[in-house]
């Protein structure tokens, strides 16, 4: 990764003259009689350049498609192709889910944003664990456009994936969505490494403008691509995969449903001052979701900061606390000495207690994975659907397809009924609890978490700390009063509380319901009630 803005390595191979060769053969020759050299070049002895090229040797994959909706199945399909091709942030364009959030589906964290009702555009970025964990923070903007913040080194990422309208939108609206697209890359930090990727619904062309399009382009330029340009110029933003000499299968991102026309209206955007770290820009044409478009992915050198792992609260398996914690925690709390003893010591020391006897009795809890309905037939089926169309054969391709769906929404539907059976089982055991928690999970509708508040002055927060630095503030507001004036700092408080009753420890533990989050302690209520 290079801060300047170099150009970019030639694509041909010049080759030498018969003298050259004899000369460099003769150098050669000299060289090896005056004694080995050690292999590679100090650090030192490098340009600047070199040095900040060194430094960066993580590689990094990301992408963009358009899934045309996101329907039974076909989230599965993507992720196994993520993992398939080591696509690290892969845009999605076209989901048509409806709300926004974010929410983790195994090895993957995806963040989406959909109109509130109608299921018509929507835009999601999907990142994989080695990339979530550097998240800073994600702007859920609108149903074309999302961003998300990624902490690097020595400058943060931000990638915005968008869905521009289609050249027969009215004007107000193509308008609205560079006006949107403007705004957001506005309050992006002036300092991050910028990458916009998306389905544009433009062509540039072929034509090279110096500092924004490279003569690797496809087709013509219309209209909307005339705006592209436009606003990539003023905004200092390269169209990467147009910089790449490449086949032509390997341009074009949209295919005509006979076939007959393909064209170039996907495009991975980079800032100016970036665009060395690219390393190469192509379509993946075996990629296959049932979809006419074609995924587009771009390689690049950057290196994103380790996060640390974060180590959650410990859960036990509280459905039965076995009764050897009940004698062991007893026994040790006849043995303390409650005489003269500062509260903090005295707390600290019975923590431990119930700490470790839990740790010794008390087996943890076993997280559950959610139960994936996809039948192994059904991605079977969308493999050699993949097959076809990598080897052309439309017919086949076309019936895999109509197989694939048929067999999804037949999964779904033996899922819902194993669902309903154990629905049916739990109450007629009499598990009130699991019952209700299941009827909430197939008929409630999806939560997702949503990581954005707004500051005093209406501004989103999106990002982590931000986030918290606000929070902190609300609760200072809310809870701060303003003191008696009567009261003096040092003045002896004549009315004490009196000292707290056993029996008042003994109601509040009794009073306090089971299945509820612990504390800052990390010890359950239920561990109190022995």
């Amino acid at each position: 990764m290079t801060l300047e803005d170099e150009p970019l390595r030639s694509e041909g191979v010049q080759h030498a003259t018969g003298e050259e060769r004899r000369a460099s053969t003769s150098r050669s020759r000299a060289d090896e009689a005056a004694g080995p050299k050690p292999k590679g070049r100090s650090v030192a002895d490098m340009p600047g350049s070199e040095r900040k090229v060194q430094c960066c040797k993580e590689k990094y994959c990301i992408g963009t498609w358009n899934v045309r909706t996101m329907n039974l199945g076909k989230l599965e399909v993507v992720k196994n192709e993520m993992a398939r091709i080591n696509i690290d942030i892969l845009g999605i364009s076209e989901l048509k889910w409806t709300g926004m959030g974010e929410f983790s589906s195994d090895d993957h964290h995806i963040y989406y944003c959909g109109q509130e009702t109608r299921k018509r555009n929507g835009v999601a970025l999907i990142v994989n664990k080695r990339v979530a964990k550097a998240v800073l923070g994600c702007n859920l903007k609108n149903d074309r456009m999302i961003s998300i913040r990624i902490q690097g080194r020595p400058f943060n990422i931000t990638v915005i994936q968008v869905y521009a309208p289609t050249t027969g939108a009215k004007e107000t609206e193509i308008d609205q969505f560079y006006e949107d697209l403007q705004h957001l890359i506005e309050v992006t930090p002036k300092k991050d490494v910028l990458l916009i990727i998306g389905d544009w619904n433009a062509k540039v062309g072929n034509q090279e403008i110096k500092g924004t399009t490279g003569k690797f382009g496809l087709g013509d330029q219309n209209e909307a691509g005339q705006r592209l340009i436009e606003f990539c110029q003023e905004n200092k933003l390269v169209i990467t995969n147009t910089l790449f000499q490449q086949h032509k299968r390997r341009l074009y991102t949209w295919t005509s449903p006979d076939g007959q026309h393909r064209n170039q209206i996907d495009y991975i955007l980079c800032s100016q001052r970036w665009r060395s770290s690219i390393q190469s820009a192509k379509t993946r044409p075996g990629a296959d979701c049932g979809s006419d478009h074609q995924l587009l992915i771009a390689k690049f050198k950057l290196k994103l900061k380790k996060v640390g792992k974060t180590t959650g609260p410990v859960r036990y398996n509280l459905s039965q606390i076995p009764y050897e914690y009940t004698v062991e925690v007893t026994n040790r709390f006849k043995d303390l000495d409650l005489v003269d003893r500062v509260p903090e010591e005295l707390w600290m020391e019975a923590r431990n207690i119930v700490q470790e006897a839990a740790t010794k009795t008390i087996p943890m809890k076993r997280k559950c994975k959610k139960a994936k309905w996809l039948s192994n037939e059904a991605l079977q089926i969308a493999e050699e659907r993949r097959q076809a169309k990598c080897e052309g054969d439309s017919e086949r391709y076309r019936k895999l397809n109509a197989d694939f769906q048929r067999t999804a929404r037949r999964d779904k539907k033996a899922f819902l009924n194993e669902q309903c059976k154990q629905i049916e089982e739990n109450n007629r055991m009499g598990r009130t609890r699991d019952l209700f928690k299941k009827i909430g999970d197939m008929k409630g509708t999806f939560r997702t978490k949503i990581t954005i508040i707004k500051d005093k002055s209406g501004k989103d927060l999106t990002e982590a700390e931000d986030i918290k630095k606000r929070w902190q503030e609300y609760t200072e507001e809310l809870y701060q009063k303003e003191m008696d004036a009567s009261y003096t700092p040092g003045s002896m408080v004549a009315d004490l509380e009196p000292d707290i009753l056993e029996s008042e420890v003994k109601w509040a533990l009794e009073s306090t319901a089971n299945n509820k989050a612990s504390g800052s302690d990390g010890i359950p209520a239920e561990l109190f009630k022995i």
